[in-house]
């Protein structure tokens, strides 16, 4: 075994002879920013050895680093095999930061209907001549304060055993707490006194990054706090796919645990910002994708990839929150959102939910974008879906001075077309560390509005001008120089990060056109494009179109949704009759297998251009490149 110690936290683990860097780090618990799942392409797992043996590639991944960097022991974890005992310092910039969570959802009046209410009641206590039993009692008591009827309710073992207890301790008045459940109506919980006035549910999106939950007060119907955190699953993987192996590898209970530490957490900063106990939360909803929800119930998730990519379960389940050790009430429930396959999770369905597109007659078309992308097109009587791998460009990765929408990640950015020199914003408005998705979207088109690239992404080395350079790699264009950086080094984006991204957003326009072709609709139909989360609420959709990362319709009806995966979850807790829905939703969408499609390829092809093979696709667009001739000329 070999001792690995991290500096500046003096973190230690052992590993065996030829562990990656990368993998030690992780197993000793710290998060490192790793956004292409450690296969050597994004370049974001910088570490210095500082003392020890290691076999690392200079030759082929030496392009990352400077000279200088090499000569002080640099590396990227995941390429880079331990020999012997290390003292490894990993920069700030390498562990995972303080990121730009979306919390903000659909913030559209809803119907108060929860599934959980409590009954005061002042009950009589028994005597000779009424030697009712304790339940019926109490049951008949909540039947006549509005409550269900009694023979409609039932009680757990649970709460069975505190009864007696409770009814006498209290003189016989007290508060029961009456939830809907697929079984019927439960009794959940008894008080003594009235607290009728206290019940919360929390709506949570269960994200593979990111985790953010709404807590919400069920009497009055108004939210009272919201939190967020990071999903500690990461410490076991950056993506879906690498969590999946480490659960194959008896890795299951940890995952599981993780997720519910991450729920957890989040409902005691929001519990805490309110000022509630935690047992006054009833009820926890929470939308995920299929993997995700599959891992935070413990259930294997390791068929889902591989053929035939079978879930376990896709219809939406309610289980006691603490059976999985979510801390809340000790008899409260979660509810978890149906599936429609193993790439449509519940977060799209959340999506669905909050836009209510499968509510009206129009044709609408949904677009979700992460490290993976899902698209839905229908309307209340069809729908099909799709999704596919973004590829890790639009988080940062396989960029070269990409990242995440950590603070110093350029956002904003335009390019003035006489000058060349660019306008920007970051995230908490300090100096640029690099430069994150919606940024990398507004440089693409703002590259090809300023005849700075060709339609195929190649860049203009004839024009003159100091921010273009040919280098011994690819050519570049420099968005920031040195001085103006938090990094100390000009901050570029070269020909080959625009290659990368062009992919990227021609998978996404792909999936849409294919979806359209096999509805049998054309373009024109669409009423509408919703993007949801992060990714597609800052996204500028002018430039979205620009690039051909979406199909061109009037500005207008492209809207963004905010979080949607927490917008649905939200709906789903405040009305119960929202829930009958969700498995009808979920059964009525198709499922596309874009592998599976011919066509999908041939579109793929054509979307490799800026913005399209075929310009009168984009009429809009074509106008501004024969601006941009005009001005070459």
């Amino acid at each position: 075994m070999r001792t690995v110690t991290f500096l500046p936290s003096y973190r230690k683990i052992e590993v065996e002879r030829g562990t990656t860097i990368l993998d030690a780090a992780q197993r000793a618990g710290l998060n490192i920013n790793v956004v292409c799942g450690g296969l050597g392409k994004c370049g974001k797992c910088v570490m210095f050895i500082q003392s020890g043996r290691t076999e690392f590639d200079v030759q082929k991944y030496g392009r990352f680093f400077s000279e200088a960097e090499l000569a002080k022991g640099a590396c990227l974890a995941c390429e880079t095999n331990v020999q012997s005992d290390l003292y490894v310092v990993i920069p700030e910039s390498t562990l995972i930061q303080e990121q730009k969570i979306l919390m903000d959802g659909k913030d559209n009046p809803i119907e108060l209907r929860p599934s959980v209410k409590k009954y005061y009641v002042e009950l009589l206590p028994p005597t000779l001549s009424d030697p009712s039993p304790d339940l019926s009692r109490l049951l008949w008591g909540i039947q006549k304060s509005g409550g269900p009827v009694a023979d409609k309710m039932y009680a757990p073992l649970e709460v069975l055993r505190e009864i007696p207890g409770i009814l006498r301790h209290s003189e016989w008045k007290v508060t029961g707490t009456i939830a809907l459940v697929p079984g019927g109506y439960r009794l959940i919980d008894l008080q003594e006194n009235d607290t009728s006035k206290r019940v919360y549910g929390a709506a949570v999106d269960l994200g593979s990054t990111t985790i953010v939950a709404y807590l919400w007060d069920l009497v009055s119907g108004k939210i009272v706090s919201v939190a967020s955190n990071y999903n500690k699953q990461i410490s076991c993987g950056e993506d879906i796919l690498a969590r999946v192996n480490f659960a194959r590898k008896n890795g299951l209970g940890r995952l599981q645990a993780l997720a519910t530490e991450s729920i957890n957490q989040a409902l005691t900063s929001a519990s805490n910002t309110a000022g509630i106990d935690r047992e006054d939360i009833y009820e926890v909803v929470v939308a995920g994708n299929t993997v995700m929800t599959h891992m935070l119930l413990g259930i294997d998730p390791a068929y889902m990839i591989a053929e035939p990519y079978v879930p376990v379960v896709r219809r939406a389940l309610s289980v006691a929150a603490g059976r999985i050790g979510i801390t809340c009430n000790p008899n409260g429930g979660l509810f978890v959102f149906p599936a429609v396959s193993d790439f449509i999770g519940g977060d799209i369905i959340a999506d669905i939910l909050a836009c209510g597109m499968a509510e009206r007659e129009e044709i609408s078309l949904l677009i979700d974008i992460g490290t993976n992308f899902e698209v839905v097109l229908g309307n209340k009587e069809w729908m099909f879906s799709c999704a596919g791998a973004a590829g890790p460009a639009l988080e940062g990765g396989e960029v070269l001075f990409g990242m995440r929408a950590n603070p110093g990640a350029i956002e904003k950015i335009t390019i003035d077309p006489g000058t060349l020199n660019p306008r920007y914003s970051t995230i908490n408005g300090i100096k640029p560390r690099g430069i994150c998705g919606s940024g990398l979207i507004d440089l693409l088109a703002e590259l090809l509005s300023t005849c700075i690239i060709d339609r195929t992404g190649r860049i203009n080395t004839g024009i003159e001008n100091p921010r273009i350079r040919k280098t011994s790699h690819f050519p570049e264009f420099v968005i920031a120089w040195a001085k103006e950086t938090e990094i100390g080094k000009d901050i570029v984006i070269t020909e080959n990060d625009i290659k990368n991204l062009i992919m990227s957003k021609a998978s996404i326009h792909a999936a849409c056109v294919t979806l359209i072709k096999q509805a049998g609709v054309t373009r024109k139909e669409i009423s509408t494009i919703y993007f949801a989360g992060a990714f597609g609420n800052y996204l500028d959709k002018k430039n979205a179109t620009i690039v051909g990362l979406i199909p061109e319709i009037d500005l207008d009806q492209i809207k963004n949704i905010g979080n949607g995966a927490v917008a649905g979850a939200n709906i789903a807790l405040i009305n119960r009759r929202a829930r009958k829905t969700l498995d009808e939703i979920a059964y009525k969408i198709a499922y596309i297998e874009l592998n599976a499609e011919s066509s999908f390829m041939d579109e793929y092809t054509s979307s490799t251009f800026l913005p399209h093979t075929d310009l009168t696709l984009f009429p809009g667009v074509q106008k501004t490149l024969e601006s941009c001739r005009v001005r070459k000329g």
